[in-house]
Formats: structure tokens, sequence, C-alpha cells
């Protein structure tokens, strides 16, 4: 069984799962590095230079294929626009939202520009966060609120609830 992390850019997810990974005793992917590495480029210089589309195509045939057991999985925030992805993660896992209020996510996110989020021309953080919360609660089996916690809290408050829904 995996664990999958999912969230706005900023809410922690990979920083929380290798901490979740090691108290788990758990192997630990971050799918943003996997489709980096598969690509050969940066999540920024994809979107940069194939567009927004094609970013998502890449994120959604690498998330899709990935063949993963006993891993905590952190996820890009954008993976919840693609059905066949979350179908995906869903199949071996159980997904944790791990939810930040947004004036937290934009104190986070000093570097919006080179972090290779997933936003069309026009659109500001509010606005992704705003249409993105219905789709990570839609997909989500449990919600952390990662709010005034620390890490520590954090990895253990995921714990609970990962055993809550194991039973």
């Amino acid at each position: 069984m995996n664990i999958v992390l999912i969230g706005m850019s900023g809410a922690g997810k990979s920083t929380l799962g290798v901490l979740l990974a090691k108290a788990l005793g758990m192997e630990f992917v971050d799918t943003d590095i996997v489709i980096q590495q598969q690509d050969g480029r940066l999540l920024q210089g994809i979107i940069d230079d194939d567009g927004i589309q094609k970013f998502m195509e890449t994120e959604e045939q690498i998330v899709s294929e990935l063949q993963l057991k006993n891993c905590v999985i952190s996820t890009g925030g954008s993976v919840v626009y693609s059905e066949k992805a979350m179908h995906a993660l869903k199949q071996g896992g159980l997904i944790i939202y791990l939810h930040v209020p947004y004036e937290e996510i934009k104190k986070r996110l000093v570097n919006i520009t080179t972090r290779g989020i997933v936003m069309k021309r026009g659109n500001h953080l509010q606005d992704i966060y705003e249409e993105r919360i219905p789709l990570y609660l839609k997909y989500c089996d449990n919600t952390v609120d990662c709010s005034n916690m620390s890490i520590e809290q954090c990895v253990s408050e995921i714990i609970l609830k990962i055993r809550q829904l194991k039973h």
C-alpha cells in the first residue's frame, strides 16, 4: 500500500514525505523529480519550452505509469487535474490531502515563477488555490490540516490518519 500526498505547491509534500517514509520504513518518491529525470529538464523548463498543456500530458503519462509498492509518494500540485493519474494513484494507495491555508502558501511560495507551478497566464496564486481545493477534496481519502503545526506534528497527524483509514 502506498501513501500519496497531494496538495498545493508549498504545502510540504516533499519535506513531510521524506520524514513520513522514514517514520514508516517505506520508500519515498517525488513525482516532480521523476518527471524531471525522465524529461531531462526542470519542471519550469518544461512549462516554459512546451507549455502548460504539454507539461500536464507528460505529468499524467509519467504518474499513471508509475509501478510503486510500499512508497510514500509526493505529487506535484497539479496532478489533480488528471483524473487518469489520480485513479492510478488511488489504485495502490491512500491519498492524503495536506491542507494549508492560502495566506500560509503565499508566504511559503516566494519563488513562484521558477517553481514549476502550472498557472495559466493572467491567473494568480489565489485563483489556482481556489480552483484546486475542490479537486484535492474530491480525490483524497483523508485531509490533514497542516496549519499551525510543526513538521513533526504534521508527520504524526498523517500517521494517525493512515492508521484510522486502515481500520
